[in-house]
C-alpha cells in the first residue's frame, strides 16, 4: 500500500541519495518500488561508474527505504540477496 511519497520522505534516502535517484528518473516512492532496490542501484552504477560506495550506501539503502527499515535492520540473509543479485 503505497502512499507515493516523495524520496526524502522514505528512511535511508536523503539529499545526496534523492538526487542520485531523481538523475535516473526516480522521483517518488512508486517509481522506487517499481524498479526495486537492484534496479536503482544497478542504474546508478552504470551512470557513475567511477563511483565506489559501498554497497550499503545504495542498495541496501533503497531496501530498507521500501520495506520503512534503517538500511542495517534489513537482515543478513536479506543483504547477501540482494548482493547476489547485482553481480
Amino acid at each position: 500500500m503505497s502512499q507515493n511519497r516523495s524520496l526524502t520522505d522514505l528512511k535511508n534516502i536523503g539529499k545526496k541519495i534523492a538526487s542520485r535517484l531523481n538523475e535516473i528518473g526516480v522521483f517518488s516512492e512508486d517509481e522506487l518500488r517499481h524498479i526495486g532496490a537492484v534496479g536503482a542501484h544497478q542504474m546508478i552504477k552504470e551512470k557513475y561508474p567511477e563511483e565506489t560506495l559501498s554497497v550499503c550506501y545504495y542498495l541496501y539503502s533503497f531496501e530498507g527505504a521500501l520495506i520503512d527499515k534503517h538500511w542495517n535492520e534489513i537482515g543478513e540473509q536479506k543483504k547477501k540477496q540482494l548482493k547476489s543479485k547485482i553481480g
